[in-house]
């Protein structure tokens, strides 16, 4: 009886489950779109040893040195786990990833040699040279082997010293040069969170930077310089020599990749037009000098009968375009954007030649993968930053849009394809420049307008023109035939620089902007990745972390108040105006960091007397009180002690030498010991941060100075 009730029920009641088509489609597709992501998962192993490289950089004290050997034992886990369970291997390759990425930066950092303290004062300095940069006036070494003084021990680190504009001194790569100059250790940063020159010096192997005050004594050839270094000197000069002004300035700049001799008028027109990009040689540079290597290559194979019948011509032209580039990549100093371009095109022509698919992202995966082994803290820069976002969005609206683009190729009109070249053109720019326009805002706080008109113009120039004419005045330059070459050359490059001038003069062409932050800049980066890497539907879900990166800025709150390193500058941003207390020999450059900052093209001086339009910031003669819930007062002069305990903080460019238990103290000691600082103020009090906590304890930070007798801060008085 119970059974048959059970089965009459059970032919009353519908069943939940689909119908076996429907659920067998389901799991078809399923399985389609499984086996389609899993080809791409791979391509997120770059992305988590990224990942690692940034959580070591974001650490306040340096890791043992032994958690370098966590990173063999994960990745032996990842693999041996991936041969029963995929998705679970894949999960864990992705942690083998990042702990591989943490541990090989960890091991770069174990190896450089520690930071050196130059001496506070002038004295005769000699290394043998192993860089020379031509400036707008005078010239730039590097030093390699130095020495402060002719008994001193060598230093493990490279030194930088600029020339007089007047000194006569022509020195060569390999020489031993002597001079007197004052040295200082490479800049701390502008303001806690800004651009870490100490830490970018730490791993390139540079000590300090200074200015000869003597002039300099040579000594030719008397030790080694690095491989192409010497030619790469002659090379600058002879195109100079050739070319004088800025258009042999910015054609050297093409050919050897020194972009020192370029005058700063020049570098903002073609900074704020969106041509900077065709200054530094990467990826656009490589690829035409790979490109025409290889015809030509092929072309002289072709004309020689007996070579032509033995040796397929693909396979020498392929062969010369790899020569042609990695003698063009040592020849610029090897660069991470040339790192990157070279990686990339020598897996391009080896796919041509065997006939795979030449452009892909597992490419550009290898490309960013050997860039972060060889040099980690690369990843930190705009070069490496701007560089891959830009290759990334080209390759991955590529393969987007190909199967759209596919019915076009039939056209055969020659307006039709002229017009279809430019509009490629056009949207070529519009990619790399929408990719990477976030990280420009990051790392210069500024936003160019009409880059894709300047780039429709000044990429052709360099293409057909300035590229071509430069490889050949190469060439020729042995023969001394090169004057020819090299004018056509300067021809391109002063179209160029019409276009720069000409876009830069344009109404809004530029605009300072509040940059993105660290956290926001890493958000947009994985949106980017979410989106550009994956190919179901699911990779539209990136754009949600990529709004979130580009409105990041407006989500944090940038300092009340700002006080440099040295205390001769000190800012307060009220009124969405940066005013700023200015001492004789303050640091321009800090001045500059600070307006990108707060997304501002000028500051405001201090005044004596008055108060911002807000009212938040008041002066007079005795000092400036700010208020903005808490309140913060600069001691211009009078008795500080009249401020304790009726605001927060109280801040001076001298010495305090009494003690306030009832407000924070920031005085000229304060910043020599712990750096630029920076103050928040909010109804609930004031937060203080300076660089030495924002750092934290780093090979590359400089531990707190020992004060001297005679500038030991005086003991505090009640």
């Amino acid at each position: 009886m119970v059974v048959l009730l059970h089965a009459s029920s059970a032919t009353q009641i519908p069943s939940l489950a689909p119908p076996r088509g429907i659920w067998r489609a389901w799991m078809d597709r399923a399985a389609e779109a499984s086996a389609a992501e899993r080809q791409h998962q791979a391509l997120w192993l770059p992305v988590a040893m990224g990942a690692g490289i940034l959580f070591y950089f974001s650490l306040r004290s340096e890791p043992d040195a032994r958690l370098i050997w966590l990173a063999p034992a994960l990745v032996i886990t990842a693999l041996l786990v991936a041969r029963r369970w995929a998705f679970c291997g894949w999960l864990c390759a992705l942690v083998a990833a990042g702990s591989f990425g943490f541990a090989i930066t960890l091991w770069h950092a174990q190896r450089a040699p520690p930071p050196i303290s130059p001496p506070p004062r002038a004295l005769v300095i000699q290394g043998i040279v192993q860089n020379v940069q031509a400036l707008p006036q005078g010239l730039r070494v590097t030093l390699g082997q130095a020495q402060f003084g002719p008994e001193a021990p060598k230093l493990e680190r490279s030194l930088r010293i600029r020339l007089r504009n007047d000194d006569p001194a022509r020195p060569a790569p390999g020489d031993l040069l002597s001079v007197r100059a004052l040295i200082r250790a490479p800049a701390a940063p502008a303001y806690p969170g800004a651009w870490d020159f100490q830490r970018a010096a730490f791993f390139s192997g540079q000590g300090g930077v200074g200015f000869a005050i003597g002039s300099a004594e040579v000594t030719p050839g008397a030790g080694e310089a690095p491989p192409f270094a010497g030619l790469r000197t002659e090379l600058e000069a002879r195109v100079m020599a050739a070319l004088p002004g800025s258009a042999g300035a910015i054609s050297a700049a093409l050919l050897t990749g020194s972009q020192s001799a370029i005058t700063t008028a020049d570098l903002n027109a073609m900074r704020d037009s969106g041509l900077a990009h065709l200054l530094s040689v990467s990826g656009l540079h490589i690829a035409i000098v790979m490109s025409v290597s290889f015809w030509v290559t092929r072309l002289l194979a072709a004309l020689y009968r007996p070579l032509a019948l033995r040796v397929p011509g693909k396979l020498l032209a392929g062969c010369g375009a790899l020569l042609a580039g990695g003698f063009y990549m040592l020849l610029t100093g090897a660069q991470v954007p040339m790192q990157r371009s070279f990686a990339m095109a020598c897996l391009v022509t080896l796919a041509i030649l065997a006939g795979r698919k030449a452009i892909s992202l597992r490419g550009l995966a290898w490309a960013a993968a050997a860039v972060m082994i060889f040099d980690p803290a690369s990843l930190l820069g705009p070069s490496f930053q701007m560089s891959f976002a830009a290759v990334l969005a080209l390759i991955a609206g590529w393969e987007a849009l190909q199967p759209h683009l596919a019915g076009l190729r039939g056209q055969k009109g020659w307006a039709w394809r002229l017009g279809f070249g430019v509009v490629g053109l056009m949207m070529t720019s519009v990619l790399a420049g929408a990719a990477t326009a976030p990280f420009g805002l990051a790392h210069f706080g500024r936003l160019q307008w009409y880059g894709v008109a300047a780039n429709a113009v000044a990429v052709p120039l360099t293409s057909f023109i300035v590229m071509p004419a430069g490889m050949l005045a190469a060439v020729l330059m042995p023969l001394g035939l090169e004057a020819p070459a090299l004018w056509v050359m300067g021809f391109g490059v002063e179209g160029i620089l019409w276009v720069a001038r000409l876009v830069a003069a344009w109404p809004g062409a530029t605009e300072s902007a509040m940059p993105i932050p660290g956290w926001g800049l890493a958000v947009f980066a994985f949106g980017l990745c979410w989106l550009c890497l994956w190919r179901r539907w699911w990779r539209a879900l990136g754009v949600l972390p990529m709004m979130l990166g580009l409105f990041s800025a407006a989500l944090v709150q940038p300092p009340h108040i700002l006080i440099s390193q040295d205390a001769r500058l000190v800012g307060f941003f009220a009124t969405d105006t940066l005013f700023i207390q200015r001492q004789q020999g303050a640091s321009n450059l800090t001045r500059d960091a600070w307006l990108r900052l707060y997304g501002q093209d000028a500051a405001k001086a201090l005044s004596a007397e008055g108060a911002s339009p807000d009212g938040k910031l008041s002066c007079t003669a005795d000092g400036c009180r700010f208020d903005a819930g808490a309140s913060a007062f600069f001691v211009r002069r009078g008795n500080i002690m009249a401020q304790c305990g009726a605001v927060a903080v109280i801040i001076s460019a001298e010495p305090i030498r009494q003690r306030c238990r009832q407000s924070i103290l920031i005085d000229r000691f304060s910043v020599w010991r712990d750096g630029a600082h920076a103050i928040w103020l909010a109804p609930e009090g004031a937060q203080v941060m300076s660089d030495r906590a924002w750092r934290g304890d780093r090979p590359w930070a400089p531990p707190p100075p020992l004060p001297r007798a005679a500038a030991e801060p005086p003991a505090p008085i009640e």
